[in-house]
């Protein structure tokens, strides 16, 4: 059964991932409209395909950036258009098949009930997980727990997750990074930062070989020293935080001891 909904809406970023996008966007069409995808400069001939469908479905929109940016560059873009067409959170997810395209509804309602909040996907790896890369994203999600003293974030790198547009938007506006791969830690960083709580909840990941028709834009070397430089950066900025981060921890633990708003 489709939602349809006026305020949250799907928006899934897409460079050069396959025929897999076509099977990523029915999925997420059969649980939510609308539907948006920014086609981030592919070249992979999968424009033309998600534009027909585009063509025969309402609720599928597609917006096609000339050049690549980064994901980030993309994600901006997208939620720029959708806070102009009055939507107020966006249910990112990537656009090669690992995202649980089922639980899109479980996430938006999440949403729906605490819309100050960021729904945040934790991953239930399976067999198919590459050791590496679960191994590292634990040495990342403990830098991202650093950085925000401990605020609940469940996984830092997983890209399913709902955002409010609004702070969003500002936190991206006030600095230059967040455009590629470094995207998605740094935003939860930054919103928690800004006093986004977050709400973790577990999904299922899935990773495609190559023959499945799996497309992997992930290089080892570049990506990890982009995560790594983000780090430093955020780490730089939290130590020069750390009095006010110190300060509203305590007085949050003070209004829930005394009940003050």
């Amino acid at each position: 059964m489709t939602t349809s909904s006026t305020t949250h809406l799907v928006l899934i970023p897409s460079f050069n991932p396959g025929d897999k996008v076509y099977a990523t966007v029915r999925a997420a069409r059969q649980y939510w409209q609308p539907v948006w995808v920014v086609v981030d400069g592919s070249t992979d001939g999968t424009t033309a395909g998600l534009q027909a469908m585009a063509a025969e479905d309402d609720g599928l929109r597609v917006m096609v950036l000339a050049q690549n940016q980064g994901k980030g560059a993309a994600v901006l873009y997208g939620i720029n258009r959708a806070a102009a067409d009055g939507f107020t959170h966006v249910l990112t997810m990537d656009s090669d098949g690992q995202h649980p395209a089922e639980l899109i509804p479980a996430f938006m309602h999440a949403s729906i009930r605490q819309p100050a909040a960021m729904v945040l996907g934790v991953p239930v790896f399976d067999a198919s997980a590459p050791a590496l890369r679960v191994q590292g994203r634990r040495i990342s999600n403990a830098w991202a727990n650093l950085e925000t003293l401990w605020s609940g974030i469940g996984d830092s790198l997983f890209g399913f997750r709902v955002y409010p547009i609004a702070p969003l938007q500002q936190v991206m506006r006030r600095q230059p990074w967040m455009r590629h791969f470094d995207f998605d830690p740094e935003a939860v960083v930054r919103l928690c930062w800004r006093g986004i709580k977050p709400i973790n909840l577990p999904a299922p990941v899935r990773y495609y070989r190559a023959e499945e028709g799996g497309v992997s834009h992930f290089n080892y070397l570049r990506d990890n020293l982009l995560l790594s430089w983000m780090h430093l950066r955020l780490f730089l900025e939290f130590v020069l935080r750390l009095p006010m981060l110190l300060v509203k921890r305590g007085l949050g633990r003070f209004c829930k001891v005394t009940g003050s708003p």
